[in-house]
């Protein structure tokens, strides 16, 4: 038996995720994602017109051409949802490979949407559904598993490969969340099997293992909007609320919240169109009635028009732009480039962190700087991480007990920190604890 995990992206940074697992020749690649930091791409930004080659040379896509070096035939493209740090380079490499997409409903529609709106490249995998909690034989060989488990997005997987020699496990990205506003809580059941079955090898993010504790539920950030919108002297200013568009259970708690207010919840921008657009299509989530969604620009700005015609105080607005990208919404309301005004003691509520990054973070100081000048109340704090923290990990690794373990999804800060945990729970750096850069492999060998 040989088994290979190869390390393409995402394994000394966030983001740009992929990883292919070689067993006996036959190769599984997991995500294909990119860095939304690298060159100032924010969720409503096209990347479709530009080339993979200059997309790899600035970073912001993961370089595949080590999968040249690696002796075997890609069966399958498996994708854990619909992040685009998992999947915003599906249409610029899965060309590349004869093998099929698969993924969960949820993500494989917004991989159809990155599809149809491709410039470069023709991209012609077949696109297989599977539903988590299902199985599905990829060769004779290895047969891939879902398993339910809670994110920010929904339709999110842990992807387990089951291989004669024990089960790989990809576990990018997760956390335990046990009273969800979307969806249903992960599938502890499914989880502790996989790990009395035995793992061989699991791959897990490190997003948060440097945090105390355990990720709270999604159900506090909705608390924490109530506090934030229901607690405060609002009833005659406008109110604007920023997320990641792909939060369908943070819009979905604006949007109730809204209804509460006796305001008409207002989507604005091409990546909440999208997002949330085919979340209530295929079922997934269901918006008040009132909802609006404008997404091109003249709808936007039409809508704005109708907004400050008949009283901001009657909509509430839930835009892009937390991380004060140029070019987002929200950045452009706050430099007067669209028909929405700003007034004395309109209110803005941050429902998502600044990205940990020195450009990020000026960005967004900039933009809360504009929204003070003109008497903007700000809000902060209505979030909660859609990632594991140290106690979540640690759950997991006790349940998996896997015989390695390969931290990723995390600068080097990130995966020493994942790695002292797991040393606490009696692995050892260098021999079941390995730290792979981008590019580098780590190979097991067993005789069966």
């Amino acid at each position: 038996m040989q088994l290979e995990v190869v390390a393409i992206g995402g394994y000394e940074e966030v983001g740009r995720n992929m990883t292919a697992v070689n067993i006996d020749g036959e190769i599984i690649i997991f995500d294909m994602g990119i860095r939304l930091d690298r060159i100032m791409i924010h969720e409503d930004t096209d990347i479709s017109k530009m080339h993979s080659l200059n997309l790899i040379e600035m970073g912001v896509i993961p370089d595949d051409t080590v999968m040249k070096n690696i002796e075997g035939e890609v069966k399958a493209i498996v994708l854990t949802h619909g992040h685009l740090d998992h999947i915003g380079a599906i249409t610029k490499l899965a060309h590349r490979y004869n093998a099929p997409i698969i993924g969960t409903p949820y993500t494989l529609e917004l991989v159809k949407r990155e599809i149809l709106s491709e410039k470069k490249f023709d991209v012609r995998n077949p696109l297989i559904t599977l539903e988590n909690g299902n199985k599905l034989d990829l060769t004779a060989n290895i047969t891939l598993e879902f398993v339910k488990i809670t994110h920010s997005i929904p339709d999110a997987a842990m992807a387990v490969l089951h291989t004669p020699y024990g089960a790989v496990v990809y576990g990018n990205d997760f956390k335990f969340d046990n009273f969800p506003v979307v969806g249903e809580k992960p599938d502890y059941k499914a989880l502790k099997r996989i790990g009395k079955q035995g793992v061989i090898a699991m791959v897990s993010e490190s997003t948060r293992a440097d945090y105390e504790g355990k990720t709270p539920s999604e159900g506090v950030a909705a608390n924490l909007l109530k506090n934030d919108l229901l607690g405060t002297d609002n009833q005659d200013n406008g109110v604007i609320v920023t997320t990641f568009s792909s939060h369908i259970a943070r819009v979905k708690s604006i949007t109730d919240v809204a209804t509460k207010m006796g305001r008409i919840p207002v989507l604005v921008g091409r990546s909440m169109a999208k997002y949330c657009g085919i979340a209530q299509d295929i079922g997934l989530v269901k918006f008040p009635k009132e909802t609006k969604i404008c997404w091109d620009p003249s709808s936007i700005d039409k809508t704005y028009h109708q907004i400050m015609k008949e009283g901001k105080e009657n909509y509430l607005l839930i835009v892009t732009g937390h991380q004060g990208e140029e070019g987002a919404v929200l950045s452009r309301m706050a430099t007067n480039k669209t028909p929405f005004k700003f007034e004395k003691y309109d209110q803005v509520v941050f429902s998502a962190d600044v990205i940990p990054n020195p450009m990020n973070s000026a960005q967004r100081y900039l933009l809360e700087a504009r929204l003070k000048l003109m008497g903007v109340r700000i809000f902060k704090g209505a979030h909660v991480s859609g990632h594991a923290a140290k106690e979540d990990h640690r759950d997991l690794l006790r349940w998996m007990q896997p015989e390695h373990l390969i931290p990723s999804h995390g600068d080097f800060n990130l995966t020493a920190a994942y790695t002292k945990l797991a040393e606490e729970e009696g692995f050892r750096l260098g021999e079941d604890v390995h730290l792979l850069r981008n590019w580098q492999s780590l190979k097991f060998e067993r005789v069966l």
